[in-house]
């Protein structure tokens, strides 16, 4: 079975390179990568291929690969993310079950990252941030999904021609839009498997992390209305909730004394509750992401409401 990697980017820099590189180590025989930059690079490693699209978004830079890939199965990698040695070895596995279309595994914070970092890392994969998707950051057990991000994700060829590739120019929230089609309308299985192992460079605290969350929230929020299928859960609002309920809590609190009380213990614990899942070895780590994760809380429950009154998206 042969294998297109496929990595969309914006241009050249260090990340990407790291994940060519890493990709060359793959203890896997047959597979090429294609690079799908806005312009040309100059880029000489073996097996890769360069392929300029356009100052495009990046589910349409994947879609040009129905045309040029040339592997039975396309692996898609963010650039900004690297594969583990095994990673193809372990994924390919799955495909000898016909009703498998896709494959996913966990991307999780490398240990070069910076401080900042790796707080945003641990503020994504803690209980009081991602709940019961924390499996994305860190590996937990396999299990079938519904939906899964695109920076490990691995297809059969043939499904992504049968449902026309991505065919979206939302993003973030391609992969939702994708997943869609693989569950809804072929009736076809994706498996999250956490060997299938990727390394994902974060975005530092606080804003870069920030602009990301806002960004998934709005998306999401959006798509609660587009597509339920995968984005009406109760997870996906409480943070809004929490948001709301600080707002109205607080409004309600000054004119009625009886709520003030409720008002407070019920902040207190959720301060608590927090911190609890923030704790690290390290205090600076602590600190961070206790904040990150109740910044995190309050940006996802503003933009996700921000998007579910949203008429469309900005790249509609």
């Amino acid at each position: 079975m042969t294998v297109s990697i496929v990595i969309a980017v914006k241009g050249d820099n260090p990340y990407l390179r790291e994940c060519i590189e890493a990709c060359l180590k793959l203890d896997y025989p047959d597979f090429e990568i294609l690079v799908l930059p806005d312009k040309a690079i100059v880029c000489s490693y073996p097996r890769t291929k360069i392929i300029p699209t356009g100052a495009v978004t990046p589910p349409q830079k994947r879609d040009i690969v129905l045309t040029q890939a040339t592997g039975d199965v396309l692996a898609f990698l963010d650039d900004d993310a690297y594969p583990r040695e095994d990673w193809l070895r372990r994924a390919l596995k799955h495909f000898d079950q016909s009703e498998i279309a896709a494959v996913s595994g966990p991307a999780v914070t490398p240990e070069t990252d910076s401080l900042l970092q790796k707080a945003s890392g641990l503020v994504y994969s803690s209980y009081a941030m991602s709940g019961v998707h924390r499996y994305r950051y860190i590996p937990g057990r396999q299990r079938l999904v519904d939906d899964y991000p695109s920076c490990n994700f691995i297809i059969r060829t043939k499904t992504f021609k049968e449902i026309g590739g991505f065919a979206t120019k939302f993003w973030p929230g391609e992969d939702t839009f994708l997943c869609l089609k693989i569950v809804e309308d072929l009736k076809k299985k994706i498996v999250y498997d956490p060997e299938v192992l990727v390394y994902h460079h974060r975005r530092g605290l606080f804003s870069g992390h920030l602009k990301q969350i806002t960004q998934y929230a709005l998306h999401r929020g959006y798509f609660v209305k587009r597509f339920p299928k995968t984005s009406l859960k109760p997870s996906y609002s409480l943070p809004s909730l929490l948001v709301s309920g600080l707002i109205v809590g607080g409004i309600a609190s000054v004119w009625i004394e009886a709520l003030r009380v409720v008002y407070f213990l019920t902040g207190g614990l959720y301060l608590s509750v927090v911190f609890l899942f923030s704790m690290c070895r390290d205090i600076r780590l602590t600190l961070l992401v206790f904040l990150g994760i109740i910044i995190s809380h309050c940006m996802y429950g503003i933009y996700f409401i921000q998007g579910l009154c949203a008429k469309k998206m900005p790249e509609e």
